[in-house]
């Protein structure tokens, strides 16, 4: 057993605490606070989408998804139904493969534009109902959108 084992054992943890660690097989000693920012580090919450939210207050609106290569959750709460409506997806040029926007709408948009920005989008829906979804994620070597649920 090596030195660890031999250590005292304590059930109060503060912000002064060390933990001895065992690393290729030499004792270290780590603050709290260094173990906290691992741990948390390795965890993940959610699927990973940054949400964002939009809240149209007239027909004929325009919704940008945010331009980066990271996923996203667009949360889409017209103020009433509306006629009509456009969602852009990202620029291309900064998209990645697998990328995802998903799309939740609370009011009905009778018809409903999806630009690419670049790329194709191939079964994006043509209006949505209230409460309707969909789901899209990028290809890029063919620089296309799919609709994936």
């Amino acid at each position: 057993m090596g030195s660890i084992g031999n250590l005292s054992i304590t059930d109060a943890v503060t912000a002064s605490t060390r933990f001895a660690v065992d690393q290729n097989d030499m004792d270290f000693s780590v603050p709290v606070g260094a173990l906290i920012n691992y741990i948390e580090s390795q965890i993940q919450t959610g699927d990973g989408k940054q949400l964002q939210y939009a809240a149209p207050a007239a027909t004929g609106f325009a919704v940008a998804i945010t331009d980066s290569s990271a996923s996203v959750w667009l949360v889409l709460t017209p103020a009433a139904g509306y006629a009509a409506g456009t969602i852009t997806m990202p620029a291309v040029a900064n998209c990645v493969e697998n990328q995802e926007v998903l799309v939740n709408c609370t009011q009905s948009v009778a018809t409903l534009t999806v630009a690419g920005n670049g790329g194709t989008v191939i079964g994006a829906p043509a209006s949505l109902s209230a409460n309707g979804f969909f789901r899209l994620r990028f290809e890029p070597v063919l620089k296309i959108w799919y609709r994936v649920g």
